[in-house]
């Protein structure tokens, strides 16, 4: 069996450790020809990418076509403004994208695989504003401790705070008290381990005219794989995302300032929920 990352997904991809000792290796397993050579089989693997292409097209399709969940229950937020609800988050736009990102209460700072994928949002922010779209988003802790860490890590992006609120429970992404020391949490519409209170996702929300709100989608696990573009641009180079032999494969993730000189990845090494102050 595959090991499972810290977000309960198999590991994917390749071995790691790196440098140009390695690369001379991967590369001399590797058949090297001339360029017509490798044209043809650049153009046999484009085939199977524009079959890719269209499938996620289609795919994208048929979420678009997803029934909508009219949302009844009153969420209200703490954010920079006060108390704000739901509809709230909206602002000017239609459209809302939350992303669930795992700081708890007490927590000392958010996890480093949130963190990698937080460290995309900011530049989305216009574009995303342009299409009547916006994109915040939102933890258990209090916002006061939200807003510690995002000046730590210099982001921009809004943020909220859920806390005293049903809001994570509902969208399975904290441990509720029932699940508390259970093997299995519900999870990615399934029943399984996880080994943090805190859970990753993204909902999406809908707003009509009268104010009436929509759940629209929800995605968790690998599912937001599609967010986070420093792994689209490992997966052309020749090592790939080099996460196998890694038993949580984000083994190699930190909070950006935490690569320093002294920068090192335990292949052995578990998930392990950012602790408590």
């Amino acid at each position: 069996m595959r090991p499972k990352d810290g977000h309960g997904n198999a590991v994917p991809y390749r071995i790691h450790t790196g440098g140009e000792e390695e690369m001379t290796k991967t590369a001399s397993q590797h058949e090297v020809v001339s360029a017509e050579k490798w044209q043809a089989a650049r153009v046999e693997l484009l085939k199977k990418e524009k079959e890719l292409t269209r499938l996620r097209d289609e795919i994208s399709k048929q979420r678009r076509e997803l029934p909508w969940e009219k949302i009844e229950k009153k969420y209200v937020f703490d954010g920079p403004k006060g108390k704000q609800t739901l509809a709230d988050l909206f602002e000017s736009k239609s459209q809302l994208i939350v992303y669930h990102f795992m700081l708890g209460p007490g927590w000392k700072e958010g996890c480093p695989s949130c963190s990698y994928l937080g460290d995309h949002f900011d530049g989305t922010l216009p574009h995303l504003a342009a299409r009547d779209v916006r994109l915040v988003a939102i933890s258990r802790a209090p916002f006061v401790e939200i807003e510690a860490f995002k000046k730590r890590m210099g982001w921009k992006f809004p943020w909220y705070s859920s806390n005293g609120t049903d809001f994570n429970f509902d969208y399975h992404v904290s441990q509720s008290k029932e699940e508390a020391g259970k093997a299995e949490v519900y999870y990615n519409y399934a029943m399984q381990k996880f080994p943090a209170e805190e859970r990753p996702g993204a909902s999406v929300f809908c707003k009509d005219a009268a104010g009436n709100v929509f759940h629209t989608y929800s995605t968790y696990g690998r599912g937001m794989d599609i967010f986070l573009g420093t792994y689209h641009w490992l997966d052309i180079v020749p090592k790939g995302r080099d996460e196998d032999g890694l038993k949580f494969s984000m083994a190699w993730v930190r909070h950006h300032d935490k690569y320093d000189k002294g920068y090192s990845v335990d292949g052995k090494a578990d998930y392990v929920q950012p602790a408590k102050k």
